[in-house]
This record gives C-alpha cells, structure tokens and sequence, in this order.
C-alpha cells in the first residue's frame, strides 16, 4: 500500500506565504517525477510544478518566480514553497508522484488527497 500524505495547506492575505509538503509512504522502489497541480472551482486541475529524480523542475508560467518546488529523495518527500501569493492561487493543491513498487517494474500515478489554499484579505 502506498500513500501520499500532503499537509501545509491554509489561509494567508495576499503577499503571504505557504510550504506544503508531501511524503510518500509504504513500499516503495523509486519515484520518478513528484509534483503539484491544483484545481480552483468551476475549473479543470492544471499542472504547478514537478521535479524529477534529477532535480529538474518545471513549473508553470504563472507562478514562475514565486514558487519553488524542491525534494528530499532520501524522505520520498516534496516541498512546494509559495511566496507573493495572489488570490488567483486559491485552489485545492494535489500532490502527484510517478512510484515504482515492488514488484512491478513501471511507475504507476499516485495522488494525495489535496490542500486547500485560500489567498484573501
């Protein structure tokens, strides 16, 4: 059994600033790409940033610049650390990693169970 486990998530005025983090738990071979999406109401989930094994991230336009995205290999962990949040990044944030169990040989999707951001004054 492999579980994604977010946390970070809250309310913060507009400027602010927010780390979450996902670990990856259970039986696990190696992950390949982890990262973050998020889906604000009324709209499809849209690609934040990932990393790969490597390091090398990828993030979206708009949030270039504010949001870094880093990982701990040894943890099986991801952290996406948001600054000069806006409003418009208020939406449901949902972690994604690529995972390899034993003993498959290919990586499977898993999702964590998403964390509220809300950016408001």
């Amino acid at each position: 059994q492999v579980q994604l486990v977010e946390s970070g998530g809250g309310l913060v005025q507009p400027g602010g600033s927010l780390r979450l983090s996902c670990a990856a738990l259970g039986a696990i071979v190696s992950i390949n790409d982890m990262g973050w999406y998020r889906q604000a109401p009324g709209k499809p989930r849209d690609l934040v940033a990932t990393i790969t094994s490597e390091g090398v991230t990828n993030y979206a336009d708009s949030v270039k610049g504010r949001f870094t995205l880093s990982r701990d290999n040894a943890k099986n962990t991801v952290y996406l650390q948001m600054n000069s949040l806006k409003p418009e990044d208020t939406a449901v944030y949902y972690c994604n990693a690529q995972i390899i169990r034993p003993p498959m040989a290919v990586a499977v999707d898993y999702w964590g169970q998403g964390a509220q951001v809300t950016v408001s004054s």
